[in-house]
């Protein structure tokens, strides 16, 4: 296989897994088939493409030929044949085994995809098995892509996407789409799972599809749930989110720090609507957490500066949104808001505190290097520092690191695929 038809192949799949996945579990029912399909028309597609060339739409390909396999192995299983029987003494079933157009999806929800987070969102699923598998089968997210998001490793992970599948299959959980009350229960996992395939894809130029069928799914959310708050919330942080993406980076792709940014690259358009949704979401008494973080997002939006941001206002949020959300990646985010209002002695004090919590994470010890830097404790930044570079997934991050480390001991920027120092 050429270069290009390796990536065209690897990019066709991204778009097409979810909603590959999607269409066959409404279709059969049966998520374990689905995934299998999914994986087939993928395997077909290494073999084929490279021999007769990349079809003329490739999503629209392996969406097809992962629904005839899928077909296939209906009919031949023992499942299948007491299908093909079910279906022949009940002519009501016979659409489960032939190609369904999208728009004959019945239901309160018409998007398949969303259907999915919702089906996934099941009750007798725990919520972090809720949100693992949906990011999965939506996403198409490796078991070590996953882990990497929650901040476990990947063996755990791979557990708990056993364990999901087990658990649908032991309490025979079927694939129903769910009726409009029973909805609000499953929203927050689903808010959770749009949210993390937003961020799946918001560092890494290749998932940009990602990204963008998580603020779709946003969007037929608040379509479908207009008076939720937490559904504007969502909306709003990931209008924002995208708002400020062109200034994350330079010319040539590299990571620019927000004190460092062109606001002027920041997209006018979706900040606008991006802090209406805030207003709508805060309306509500008692905001929830995708809510208050949409709100600081705003606040970041509207200062013309770094140095006139509303650092003040953001803690504040923060420390609303610890107390509704207490985990460590939120109190981290507070203290480097702290920094600017207390100092970045108060701000390191309170991110020793999380180290046995964020000891494996690259951002956490990113915070501490530039507190220790702000500081002059450059041997000690400069060891934090090191410590970032090794967990750093992604060779954006790393780069922007080793950059910060270089400035730090007054040497030339090593290149950012040379090993960790």
């Amino acid at each position: 296989m050429s270069s290009v038809g390796a990536d065209e192949l690897t990019a066709a799949f991204r778009r097409a897994h979810g909603r590959a996945v999607a269409t066959l579990v409404r279709v059969f029912g049966d998520v374990a088939l689905a995934e299998d399909a999914v994986q087939d028309a993928f395997v077909r597609a290494m073999e084929t493409w490279p021999r007769d060339g990349v079809p003329a739409n490739p999503a629209g390909w392996i969406v097809a030929t992962a629904r005839n396999r899928a077909v296939d192995v209906v009919r031949r299983e023992t499942r299948g044949r007491q299908l093909t029987e079910e279906q022949a003494r009940d002519p009501l079933r016979q659409d489960r085994v032939e190609p369904v157009d999208e728009g004959e999806a019945e239901g309160v929800v018409d998007d398949d995809r969303l259907r999915l987070v919702f089906t996934c969102c099941h009750p007798s699923l725990r919520p972090e098995h809720q949100v693992a598998l949906t990011l999965r089968l939506i996403a198409g997210l490796t078991p070590g892509e996953i882990a990497r998001a929650f901040l476990v490793s990947e063996a755990t992970m791979a557990k708990r996407l056993t364990r999901a599948r087990t658990t649908i299959r032991a309490a025979r959980i079927p694939y129903r789409v769910p009726t409009e009350a029973e909805l609000p229960g499953r929203l927050q996992a689903a808010l959770t799972v749009i949210y993390l395939i937003y961020n799946a894809g918001a560092d890494d130029p290749a998932r940009a599809g990602l990204r963008a069928e998580a603020v779709r799914l946003a969007r037929e959310l608040r379509a479908l749930m207009p008076d939720e708050p937490e559904v504007d919330g969502l909306l709003a942080l990931v209008l924002l989110n995208d708002a400020r993406l062109r200034g994350r980076s330079d010319a040539d792709g590299e990571v620019v720090l927000l004190a460092d940014q062109d606001r002027t690259r920041w997209d006018p358009t979706l900040i606008r609507e991006g802090q209406r949704r805030v207003l709508a979401a805060l309306r509500h008494p008692h905001p929830g957490s995708f809510a208050l973080q949409a709100a600081i997002q705003a606040v970041h939006c509207a200062a013309p500066s770094h140095g006139e941001t509303d650092w003040a206002t953001i803690v504040r949020l923060y420390d609303r949104l610890l107390s509704r959300t207490p985990t460590p990646v939120v109190a981290m985010n507070r203290a480097i808001a702290l920094a600017e209002t207390a100092g970045p002695q108060a701000a390191l004090a309170t991110l020793q505190a999380l180290t046995p919590d964020l000891d494996g994470y690259h951002l956490f010890h990113a915070a501490q290097a530039g507190m220790l830097e702000r500081l002059g404790e450059d041997e000690a930044a400069s060891l934090a520092y090191d410590r970032a570079i090794a967990l750093a997934p992604a060779a954006a991050d790393n780069a922007l690191l080793r950059r910060r480390r270089a400035a730090l001991r007054r040497e030339p920027s090593a290149p950012a695929d040379a090993p960790p120092g």
